[in-house]
């Protein structure tokens, strides 16, 4: 009977600390898919933001004489945002993908701005509506950047406790990035609605 005690010892620990390994692992993928699900509905809400912009440049340029540097000054920023977003896919980093974000929607405002000098614009319900699917977008962007955040605080606590930070650096499971705020995230964006 003592034989079988000196292999039981042994191999339960094997179990326990394998059964430990399982269940630190399978954590570490289901926090690890929520965040990337969460920043798929990010991406979504920058891809509804990306999409309106057409619409509103070829709204304004039928309406209105615009200056052709600001009608592409929107699109280039727009081009470079999306390409900024494509990179997060690929590893890229989330500060410089809110960065191209932060000049892209710097170039929005401008054109917004700009777009108080002509009545007929402002009164045009097609810009009208894009400008209310645009500010309804945004928030839409704010709440899930939140959700983000709140995903990546999950993950990266499993990521760094004990027992979870041992096994999170043996099977390559690494802190995620949170969004941050700009420089400027203090100052509100002076958009017009046209009110």
């Amino acid at each position: 009977m003592k034989k079988h005690l000196r292999w039981a010892i042994p191999l339960g620990l094997i179990v326990i600390v394998g059964m430990n390994a399982m269940g630190n692992y399978n954590g570490f993928v289901d926090a690890e898919e929520r965040v990337g699900g969460l920043w798929a509905d990010v991406e979504t809400q920058y891809q509804r933001r990306f999409d309106l912009i057409p619409n509103l440049v070829e709204t304004v340029k039928g309406v209105a004489d615009f200056e052709k540097s600001t009608l592409v000054e929107v699109t280039e920023a727009r081009a470079s945002a999306l390409q900024a977003m494509q990179q997060v896919k690929e590893g890229g980093s989330i500060a410089d993908f809110e960065q191209k974000n932060l000049v892209f929607g710097s170039a929005l405002r401008g054109m917004l701005g700009y777009s108080e000098q002509y009545p007929e614009l402002k009164a045009n319900q097609n810009f009208l509506d894009l400008q209310h699917q645009l500010e309804g977008t945004e928030n839409r962007v704010a709440v899930s950047r939140r959700d983000f955040n709140a995903g990546v605080k999950g993950y990266n606590s499993e990521v760094r406790r004990i027992p979870g930070s041992l096994w999170a650096g043996m099977f390559g499971f690494e802190v995620r990035e949170y969004f941050q705020a700009t420089a400027t995230a203090e100052q509100a964006p002076a958009v017009s609605f046209g009110k």
